[in-house]
């Protein structure tokens, strides 16, 4: 049954909001007036992303913490024992954001129409993604709905908790890096001219640090613009040349190659594949499908056309640990705990230590890499200011020796 949103007005003319299913908009104003409430507007309560009349979100309406927040919240009521349509129903009733609530309400009224929460949630692409969506499909046919929702909000809460880690081991060099550039850029461009332009009328020679300094700092004010233009065009350039999957790829590839970074990229992405491919596995989503779904959540194309080469292998009949231990991109604790939870018959929970393995190793190499960056920045910062004093101070020093 469809959900409306409504505007009324009642008996002491406040104004009043709020949700209600209905057959039509006829019957939603007729249930209002049923109420003793003057309808003043009834709207079609429809998903984001939808292509039919109704409501449509532009952004989205969960982020990724506020998902991880809503499907703890409906893993418990179900857990408890409410039926999945009343714990939608509390749920949208005590969303303070609107957009939210509309959703939310729109989700109940497809289940009350008799769709499976699967497919009501593929009626929100943008909101629940193919792995969310194959998880609760999974769950609904095993009739463990609950524990399966339980797991999906500890995996969406331990990506959220890996991926902050990783922001906050890198912001602090990154903010370290922005306001060193901002100070070197401003002494060269401002103060460095204005304390040596009292010597270059001097007929004596300048240092040669100091006339190269100058030479910096005048094409700096000159063509910094253009060195601006210039940066801006390639890294624009190199957003659209990465939208061909072919340079993308290639890209990807050499980007896992580099010192430090490209081995944390490979154990972020690996360690996201091993989570998703052990939580779609442990629902009882058939692992073909699993495969394809936890390939497809990896960020690195490279990786990604290794996971599905691994795919087409499994498909032909290979064990999956010697279709992973194929590809050198993953790391070998990967194919290592596969093999072992083939061997075991407990594949899921396999995947599950060797996802909780490489994400701990990953915020150690990301810890490691901060608390190397971050005096290396110093140092750096500091022997650039170093260069620029040098720059200002050998013509005093010049200048007392000529006096001399």
């Amino acid at each position: 049954m469809p959900a409306y949103k409504f505007e009324a007005l009642d008996a002491n003319g406040k104004a009043a909001t709020g949700l209600l299913d209905a057959e039509n908009a006829k019957a939603a104003r007729s249930q209002l007036r049923a109420q003793s409430l003057v309808p003043l507007g009834v709207t079609l309560v429809a998903s984001a992303g939808t292509q039919g009349e109704g409501l449509r979100f532009t952004r989205r309406v969960f982020n990724a913490t506020s998902l991880a927040v809503w499907t703890r919240q409906l893993a418990g009521l179900v857990g408890a024992g409410l039926p999945l349509e009343r714990a939608l129903t509390a749920l949208s009733e005590e969303a303070e954001d609107p957009r939210q609530r509309e959703l939310v309400a729109h989700l109940r009224s497809e289940v009350n129409s008799g769709s499976p929460f699967a497919r009501a949630l593929a009626s929100a692409p943008r909101e629940f993604d193919e792995v969310y969506r194959g998880v609760v499909a999974a769950g609904e046919q095993s009739g463990a709905l609950g524990g399966v929702l339980e797991r999906l909000a500890n995996d969406l809460e331990e990506r959220q908790e890996l991926k902050a880690k990783l922001i906050g081991a890198t912001l602090y060099p990154a903010i370290v890096s922005l306001i060193a550039v901002v100070i070197v850029i401003f002494l060269v461009t401002y103060v460095v001219p204005q304390v040596a332009s009292v010597f270059t009328s001097s007929k004596r020679a300048l240092p040669t640090l100091t006339i190269v300094m100058l030479s910096v700092s005048a094409f700096l004010r000159e063509w910094g613009w253009l060195l601006v233009i210039v940066i801006a065009a390639g890294f624009g350039l190199l957003t659209l040349m990465l939208r061909n999957e072919a340079f993308r790829q290639s890209f990807d590839s050499g980007w896992l190659n580099l010192p430090l970074i490209g081995k944390l990229a490979r154990g972020y992405n690996a360690a996201r594949f091993a989570g998703t491919l052990a939580m779609l596995a442990g629902a009882g989503v058939p692992i073909l499908k699993a495969l394809q779904a936890a390939a497809e959540m990896l960020s690195n194309r490279a990786m990604r056309s290794d996971a599905m080469d691994a795919l087409v292998q499994v498909r032909e009949g290979a064990p999956l640990a010697s279709a992973l231990a194929g590809k050198k991109r993953f790391p070998g604790l990967l194919s290592m705990f596969a093999r072992l939870g083939e061997q075991t018959g407990q594949l899921p929970l396999m995947l599950d230590r060797a996802a909780r393995q490489l994400a701990t190793e990953v915020q150690r190499r990301a810890l490691q890499m901060a608390t190397l960056l971050e005096p290396l920045l110093i140092v750096a910062m500091g022997a650039v200011v170093m260069l620029i004093v040098l720059a200002v101070l050998l013509p005093i020093i010049q200048l007392n020796t000529w006096v001399k």
